[in-house]
């Protein structure tokens, strides 16, 4: 009953964080407000029907709702990444950015401010190298025989290692004066750029990525056992494995693309939903979906909250994930259940 009722619970308190998260920022709005602005919405008026409601309109829809929801989305295509590579390779410590994606996504965006190019080229870029850090992660497993997800963890070392490299060239050229400065805040990550057109843009398939993480939960249950037990309950690893692998992906290049690298996320979330709801990850993944989007959701309004100006959120994640991270070394020392 417990675990029945925790997804309930988790997307109720989900959904009163997006709604205080609405009324807070440095134009406070009044819960009234907000329930009338609601009203007016829900009576299909667009909010027109009361011209007091004009400014909180203006700071509700336009300036933060699309930024509540990157945060969310985000969070849940994280966490989600996080709990799927953790299940795929049996392993408690996998983060996201195991293959490069993080790194190949970085160093496309730094590319495309380099070169001067409009912010959806930008952010195009990003996706686009992020895709191809991975592509190059998985090819080199597949010259070298061996065990197969040694080979890929490999091979994601060898990819992020030589974007990382390609991203430290970049910001070597780069303007020192212009060009720099935005490519070391934009990869420290944030919200700030989260605008409603890139954000509806990006809904979507990063909806669409994480929605297909939640399906194959069940059988990451089977991958989880080993690739002989899976094939002998008739599951097709190889296949199974890249889909995983290229839903991940591409949920983790669009959160690079739309807020820059976000750490940590994809680490700590998937522990906390299995320590809430047990190790099956046909329950780990539905909490940890839901409780990366509440996490990332309360970070962003700390970092919206805490100083006169904005902290970035990778800076507020790290500070979360490394302590933790240590903890989930010693536990990973006893064996992980």
């Amino acid at each position: 009953m417990k675990n029945a009722l925790t997804p309930t619970l988790l997307a109720l308190g989900l959904a009163a964080l997006m709604a205080l998260s609405l009324a807070l920022g440095r134009y406070p709005v009044a819960p009234a407000d907000l329930a009338r602005l609601a009203a007016s919405l829900l009576g299909g008026d667009g909010g027109a029907a009361d011209p007091g409601l004009t400014t909180v309109y203006n700071v509700v829809i336009n300036i933060r709702l699309p930024r509540v929801l990157a945060a969310v989305l985000i969070g849940a295509a994280l966490a989600a990444s996080g709990a799927a590579f953790q299940a795929m390779f049996v392993n408690p410590l996998v983060s996201p950015d195991l293959l490069g994606v993080l790194a190949g996504a970085s160093f496309g965006a730094a590319l495309g401010m380099t070169l001067g190019q409009s912010w959806p080229v930008v952010q195009l870029c990003a996706v686009g190298c992020g895709l191809l850090a991975v592509a190059a992660a998985v090819g080199l497993a597949a010259l070298y025989r061996g065990e197969r997800l040694l080979m890929l963890i490999l091979g994601g070392v060898v990819s992020s290692a030589m974007f990382t490299a390609l991203l430290t060239l970049v910001k070597y050229v780069a303007d020192p004066y212009d060009q720099l400065p935005a490519i070391v805040h934009w990869l420290m990550g944030g919200l700030t750029l989260a605008d409603g057109p890139t954000v509806w843009a990006m809904a979507g398939p990063l909806a669409a990525a994480v929605l297909l993480l939640a399906l194959l939960a069940g059988r990451l249950n089977v991958l989880s056992m080993g690739d002989e037990e899976a094939r002998a309950l008739g599951v097709n690893v190889g296949r199974l494995r890249l889909l995983l692998i290229v839903a991940a992906t591409v949920a983790g290049a669009l959160t690079v693309a739309l807020a820059g690298v976000i750490g940590w996320v994809g680490l700590v979330i998937p522990h906390i939903a299995r320590m809430v709801v047990g190790p099956d990850n046909r329950r780990l993944m539905p909490a940890a979906i839901l409780m990366g989007g509440a996490y990332l959701l309360l970070v962003d309004d700390l970092a919206r909250l805490l100083l006169a100006t904005e902290t970035p959120l990778g800076i507020l994640t790290a500070l979360v994930g490394i302590p933790f991270f240590a903890a989930a070394l010693g536990q990973a020392r006893r064996g992980w259940q």
